[in-house]
């Protein structure tokens, strides 16, 4: 008698209600066809994760900051992705240390992102 159930009509998609619970398929009323997504104008959270030569536009992950150091106060122009210590001009007091990616700030230091 469950062979005889099986065999009604199926849904619009092809697949049966009772089936898609069985293979742990999500129902046809909640799939989500590739269609529905914008590929001209995807989220900007989306963008951010994917590769840099991978986005719509390419751009770098990489950017210049003036730092400024918590001691003198004094601005200091640094490359967000350095692979060498910087240390401020004035007091010799080291602004960031580099690791694997993005250089690590000193804590108390503040920066900005630097403009075009």
């Amino acid at each position: 008698s469950q062979h005889q159930q099986l065999k009604r009509p199926r849904s619009l998609w092809g697949f049966h209600p009772a089936l898609c619970k069985l293979r742990h398929l999500p129902s046809p009323s909640k799939m989500v066809l590739p269609n529905d997504i914008d590929l001209l104008h995807p989220p900007a959270e989306l963008e951010k994760r994917k590769h840099k030569l991978k986005r719509l536009v390419q751009s770098p992950n990489s950017f210049f900051m003036d730092v400024k150091c918590q001691g003198c106060f004094n601005i200091t122009t640094v490359f967000s992705h350095s692979q060498t210590v910087v240390v401020c001009g004035n007091c010799q007091t080291v602004l960031c240390q580099p690791t694997g990616g993005r250089a690590r700030l000193t804590e108390g230091c503040s920066f900005r992102r630097k403009g075009d």
